[in-house]
């Protein structure tokens, strides 16, 4: 008999989160605050820690947010509950600085703990495959197999793609958030890192601050650093899109007439592009499939840099290693580096977003039934813009939803806490409604 056959059905009212970091951790908040005695919840999470994820599991206090503490609350409605959780933690309240990450995951933790009770349960070990079966899925790790009517895809982040051509260097390292691989290297080693965005902003800092003999040279297509973040100012800049039809090209335009006006009134780009940050995913949904790939080939660094900046203590420190010719930062890609001298070379080239690469066992599992699969642009999930998952046959597929960063094809803006809360809310409604 198939094990299929055996497994009994899923229960309606039974749901399993994929992944234990922000993205899951907020979706279990959202599920958890309604008062629905039936509901189970169980977070799938490879560790058995939650929180962390590779956004905040890191071991270096010196990695900071690069998004002010007042934005970054679990919760959309309580914009103060991390300033306020700070304050019973002890540590600084400061509504306009930037927390380490990890202490961000510690308050995502603190915070599911408030509204954990019996209806929670955290399930240790790897998901390798999700089965279709009658009321809902078989979720497969490598020790069990469980049900469950509805299954949320909050994996987050990939890994990086491997560079093959660097594959044979004997001081490659495939995982930038490898501390403890960075930490080993020789005190005088000269590095290689490949990226130059808010990946290997932390690289460097783990990698230089603490031996003074160590060199880094970032290297990149564009050479493009992100930008800092400056002092808030408290004007506000709202850009209205004009309705009808849009463009790449017309986006851009508007973008720089926009900061052009706001300084003439004294006013900085950072507000321009803070401004247009609410309505960055019904624009995205606005541009045909042609236009996306526009902007993505010839805007996206440049808005990238300007939305996803560092923050000021970060930038400082970067500064500083550029001006003490400790820092190199190039463009012309990889060519224009010399990794044959180099020590190490570290992949810093940000997370895998085309899942037909990626090497995960989950992800391959489900291409191959057919439940997921890459959305048009090729930067995470196909699924609708309120999270539900779209197969291989181009249909929703009921009972299975997606959080966080694999949604990014569909929102563009898909990976920061502020969006990934408001999705985790509409994907618990959905989810909640369906159960009714």
């Amino acid at each position: 008999m198939k094990l299929v056959d055996q497994v009994p059905t899923a229960r309606r009212d039974s749901i399993a989160i994929v992944g234990g970091g922000a993205s899951g951790v907020l979706t279990a908040f959202q599920l958890l605050a309604r008062p629905d005695e039936a509901l189970s919840v169980t977070v799938h999470e490879a560790t058995g820690v939650l929180g962390r994820g590779i956004a905040y599991g890191t071991s270096d206090p010196r990695h900071l947010l690069n998004v002010r503490a007042r934005h970054m609350s679990a919760y959309a409605d309580v914009p103060s509950d991390l300033l306020d959780w700070t304050v019973r933690a002890g540590r600084d309240p400061d509504p306009l600085g930037f927390l380490p990450r990890m202490e961000y995951a510690h308050y995502l933790q603190d915070t599911l703990a408030d509204v954990a009770d019996h209806r929670l349960s955290i399930s240790a070990g790897r998901v390798d495959d999700v089965v279709p079966v009658a009321g809902g899925f078989e979720v497969r790790t490598r020790d069990r197999v469980t049900t469950a009517g509805t299954v949320v895809l909050a994996y987050g982040n990939q890994t990086p793609q491997e560079l093959g051509e660097l594959a044979g260097h004997p001081g490659y390292l495939a995982n930038p958030w490898d501390l403890a691989a960075i930490r080993a290297l020789p005190g005088d080693a000269t590095v290689v890192l490949v990226g130059t965005g808010l990946t290997a902003i932390d690289t460097v800092i783990t990698l230089l601050e603490d031996e003074p003999g160590r060199r880094a040279v970032m290297v990149s297509r564009h050479g493009l650093l992100p930008f800092a973040h400056i002092e808030q100012q408290s004007t506000a800049w709202v850009t209205d899109v004009p309705d009808g039809p849009l463009t790449a090209d017309a986006l851009a335009v508007l973008v720089r007439r926009q900061i052009d006006a706001a300084r003439a009134h004294g006013v900085d780009w950072r507000n321009v592009v803070d401004g247009l940050r609410p309505q960055t995913q019904s624009v995205w949904q606005r541009l045909d499939h042609a236009e996306r790939q526009r902007f993505l080939s010839t805007y996206a660094r440049d808005w990238e840099v300007r939305r996803h900046r560092m923050a000021p203590e970060v930038a400082d420190r970067i500064r500083a290693y550029r001006r003490d010719g400790r820092l190199t930062v190039l463009d012309g890609g990889l060519a224009a580096a010399d990794v044959d001298t180099a020590d190490a070379v570290v992949n810093c080239t940000g997370p895998l977003t085309d899942i037909s690469r990626s090497t995960d066992p989950l992800l391959q599992a489900l291409q191959t039934r057919g439940l997921v699969a890459p959305d048009p642009l090729r930067l995470g999930l196909d699924a609708t813009p309120e999270g539900e998952v779209i197969g291989a046959d181009g249909v929703v597929v009921p009972g299975l939803y997606a959080v966080g960063p694999p949604r990014k094809g569909v929102l563009w803006e898909s990976t920061a806490i502020p969006e990934i809360r408001t999705q985790a809310a509409e994907v618990a409604r959905l989810v909640l409604r369906a159960n009714v």
